[in-house]
């Protein structure tokens, strides 16, 4: 949906780079690796100690990537940025969300996205579109009850923000959720 959507804004005329964590930069690839795909370290990855990696993983990537494209006047459409810590190893590992917060203002020196899409899919729709193809922690180790707590938390931010989060429903066509996300982002074309 990311690449799809910076596809689209580049035929509106808007300059437009898209990302994902984690990852973004050399760094944070290696930091993907690790946490998601690396099975002898993440297979014993403490909760405090995967928030720690994303969150350094994030930092590069605002100072590296996201503030020079945004300072160059560029959009930035990035798949997953800090909310996701915050249902993940908040909701989903029950570390508490403030201290999340405060971790997450200091890697990200405080930027927050000006629109967020939620794509909200229940979780055994989700579970069944998982990737066969490759090994990834979350995907092949955890629950439908971690899955369920993290949705529940992405809700409850997306409640606390409504200005910034649009949810939408993830469970269609990739054609109508791309058209979906469209609309949402269409209003800020004209600022």
């Amino acid at each position: 949906a990311a690449r799809h959507l910076a596809d689209w804004l580049v035929t509106k005329g808007v300059r437009a780079i898209v990302s994902a964590e984690p990852g973004g930069t050399r760094l944070g690839e290696e930091i993907r690796r690790l946490v998601l795909h690396a099975r002898s370290i993440s297979d014993d990855l403490d909760p405090r100690a995967d928030a720690l990696l994303f969150a350094a993983g994030r930092a590069q990537h605002v100072a590296r990537k996201i503030r020079p494209a945004l300072d160059a006047g560029e959009w930035v459409v990035c798949a997953r940025y800090l909310d996701s810590s915050l249902a993940y190893q908040g909701g989903g590992y029950g570390l508490d969300l403030d201290t999340l917060r405060t971790l997450q203002g200091f890697a990200t020196d405080g930027l927050k996205p000006d629109l967020t899409i939620l794509l909200d899919v229940p979780v055994d729709i989700g579970l069944r579109r998982k990737r066969k193809d490759r090994w990834n922690r979350f995907e092949n180790t955890e629950s439908a009850a971690f899955f369920e707590r993290v949705r529940q938390t992405y809700l409850q931010l997306a409640a606390e923000e409504p200005d910034r989060f649009r949810i939408l429903d993830g469970s269609g066509t990739v054609d109508q959720t791309d058209a979906a996300i469209r609309e949402q982002v269409a209003p800020l074309l004209d600022r």
